[in-house]
């Protein structure tokens, strides 16, 4: 962990005369729009584990927590809106300030406790940041999209919440601490990962860090993809009674751990070391035709339907004029993961379809990608593409993370994206092509202040036969405060003991070198 600077030691004593009096104050300093809920000081201990968890959370230090609302006000259909936020603040403060990214549809603002995803380390409040959450202007369900009825409350989710509570959560830490925070930081995976890309993107200015893992950044596309994916595969999924098709038997888990073998037979040596990984994701040319029955179906082949569809889910949607929408994706062994299953066919045996792509997907793309929305929208429908498109344009215009100039953000800021090259729902491809436009748009700056690691065999933020755990928080504090660059990150495996590989920058990638094959240090990072 990072040291603390030095010239907070005189605010880390000013706070421990009298900080219950000091926290308890802060309920006063609500101002027009900003209403301040409750201010309570928390006694060192461990963080309450959520019902039905076998552990309590992590071990905290005794800080200060603040919840309190933005903007309250009623909204379309008479629903209550405000942007929520939750802000904890450390006794002994370090001095840096961390927004905690969150997740899904958010509608919760989640403890403020900086959980650092992929990390075995401490959470950032233990770390000595203060660290504030949000619900993104709206409550509800991480996988309720309702909200999106509403003007507002679109805007508020794509980015605008950041910006609010961005400046509310600066503004109280000032009058906590008596001074701002010298360095803040922005980490997240998922839907925290675009909002961490939106931070550098719409803030430029305010944050000096930034962790984007695993990062939702073209919503809208990913969305159109979660529907188009429905409607491939109830090509080959057979029907119930009502004729609806009954999407966890399109295939079998015999048929995704053949896809996956033979990927692995393929692709794995391409890194000069077969070890149940494909790090040369770049190289790797592997087709499911090669799994195509000759005759009739068997446990050792697919059918040619089958070879289609699996095709077509990981090339993704195109327009009619050929380019990818959303895709395309890696072949890696998170195929014949149970998050894949669930992600595209789910576990359902009849015709109500509960995979991801049908609940949080369909649901969101029918409120809240579409313009206007359209909550009968069916899936199994014939639809076209550059229809939905021209459909989804509006929303995907403020909440796809992926414009590609970050001339003032790379000017003091640093920027570390990362994802799994087995994510189930984010494309490294698509992750790439932004990479490479930033690159053409900001110059040599971009190169300097953003590198992209991949993480061979990583499921969605994590899981999967991989080395998902690493430390990119200490990664990007030693970067902005040091100008320490990461030119490799070590990471170790949650399922593999004694396992460890180098995370390593686009594009290169982990290749053996000789020696112990268990070991980081007989791998070198090379294109």
């Amino acid at each position: 962990m990072v040291a603390a600077p030095a010239e907070t030691a005189a605010q880390q004593s000013s706070i421990k005369v009298a900080p219950a009096p000091r926290c308890s104050a802060l309920l006063k300093q609500g101002r027009g729009g900003v209403v301040i809920q409750s201010a309570e000081l928390v006694p060192a201990g461990r963080l309450p584990g959520r019902p039905g968890a076998a552990d309590a959370g992590p071990l905290l230090p005794v800080h200060c927590k603040v919840r309190g609302v933005i903007d309250p006000r009623t909204g379309f259909g008479g629903r209550p809106f405000g942007t929520g936020f939750e802000l904890r603040l450390p006794v002994a403060w370090n001095g840096r300030f961390l927004f905690q990214g969150g997740g899904g549809l958010d509608g919760q603002a989640m403890p403020a406790v900086g959980n650092v995803a992929n990390s075995t380390g401490e959470p950032a409040l233990a770390r000595g940041f203060a660290v504030v959450s949000t619900d993104s202007g709206h409550s509800g369900s991480l996988v309720d999209a309702t909200f999106g009825l509403d003007q507002q409350a679109r805007t508020d989710y794509a980015y605008n919440a950041l910006d609010k509570v961005t400046a509310e959560a600066k503004r109280i830490i000032g009058e906590f601490y008596g001074s701002p925070p010298k360095k803040s930081y922005f980490l997240g995976c998922s839907n925290g990962g675009r909002q961490a890309l939106m931070a550098s993107q719409r803030l430029p200015l305010q944050f000096d860090g930034i962790v984007a893992g695993d990062p939702a950044m073209r919503f809208s596309r990913i969305a159109l993809g979660e529907v188009w994916n429905m409607h491939v595969v109830a090509r080959i999924a057979p029907r119930d009674a009502d004729g609806r098709p009954i999407y966890s038997k399109a295939f079998s888990d015999g048929d995704l751990k053949l896809v996956r073998q033979a990927a692995l037979r393929r692709c794995d040596a391409l890194d000069n070391l077969a070890d149940g990984m494909i790090n040369d994701w770049q190289h790797c040319d592997f087709d499911p035709a090669e799994l195509t029955c000759k005759a009739g179906k068997t446990d050792q082949c697919l059918t040619s339907g089958q070879v289609g569809v699996l095709r077509e889910l990981f090339e993704g949607p195109r327009t009619a004029g050929g380019g990818h929408i959303y895709g395309p994706f890696t072949y890696d062994t998170g195929i014949a993961s149970s998050a894949w299953r669930g992600m595209r066919l789910g576990t359902s045996e009849t015709g109500q379809a509960n995979s991801a792509d049908a609940t949080l997907g369909l649901g969101q793309f029918r409120y809240y990608q579409l313009t206007p929305p359209d909550p009968n929208f069916d899936p199994l429908m014939p639809f076209d593409n550059d229809e939905m498109l021209d459909r989804i344009r509006y929303t995907g215009g403020i909440g796809d993370a992926d414009s590609p100039l970050l001339s003032t953000f790379a000017l003091s800021g640093k920027m570390i994206l990362y994802n799994g090259m087995a994510d189930q729902g984010m494309a490294t491809a698509m992750i790439v092509d932004w990479y490479n436009k930033m690159l053409a748009a900001t110059g040599q700056p971009g190169a300097d202040a953003v590198r992209l690691f991949t993480v061979p065999g990583m499921l969605h933020c994590g899981g999967g036969e991989a080395t998902d755990q690493f430390e990119m928080l200490d990664a990007i504090v030693d970067w902005v405060e040091k100008g320490t660059a990461p030119d490799r990150i070590v990471a170790t495996s949650k399922t593999m003991p004694g396992l460890s590989r180098p995370l390593c920058p686009y594009p290169k990638v982990a290749r053996y070198s000789g020696g112990d094959p268990k070991s980081a240090a007989s791998f070198r990072c090379t294109a």
